[in-house]
């Protein structure tokens, strides 16, 4: 396991390959990362298709951002269940850079929105990381769910209540994890 590989179920216009990244000086950067699907290896297979990859940032990528992802999977294991949604953030006000024949575009940032539901006190959380060397502390990339919204444009966890989503939206304090 751990192959990179193109996703064929996209059409080939749209698709990403291994030459876009090579030699681009990003990393192929996860978005669910493989050590979050490893029940079977289809589900840890599928998380190393160039689908699921975005340009990041070599220091971010094994640095701060994977330390977000050890904490997520930190929490999944401390509170049973955890809902997390991530993604890349274009600016709409810069032109962004491409990289391979492609032209696959690099993201200006990332974000991760994290919630508990089913603990006895849920809890939300986001974290917005600039596309860039990255290594400091995850306190510094901390937001709270409705900056993140706010950000990308994206509505997360529609399905909540309103009186879950008005506690969990607003907190912002990673030791409250």
């Amino acid at each position: 396991w751990n192959e990179y590989q193109e996703d064929n179920s996209i059409q080939e216009e749209y698709r990403a390959y291994l030459a876009d990244y090579a030699y681009s000086g990003y990393d192929r950067g996860h978005m669910c990362p493989g050590g979050d699907c490893n029940w079977n290896d289809e589900g840890r297979d599928e998380t190393f298709l160039l689908s699921n990859m975005c340009p990041q940032n070599p220091n971010l990528n094994r640095g701060d951002w994977k330390e977000i992802e050890i904490a997520c999977r930190k929490w999944a294991r401390t509170y049973g269940s955890i809902f997390i949604v991530c993604g890349p953030i274009f600016f709409k006000s810069q032109e962004h850079e491409s990289i391979g024949p492609n032209k696959i575009p690099v993201p200006e940032a990332f974000f991760k929105v994290v919630i508990c539901i089913d603990s006895s006190s849920p809890k939300g959380i986001g974290f917005i990381c600039r596309n860039t060397d990255g290594n400091r502390k995850k306190d510094f990339y901390v937001n709270s769910i409705k900056q993140v919204e706010r950000v990308t444009g994206y509505r997360f966890f529609n399905h909540l209540n309103d009186s879950v989503r008005s506690i969990i939206f607003d907190m912002s304090d990673i030791k409250d994890w």
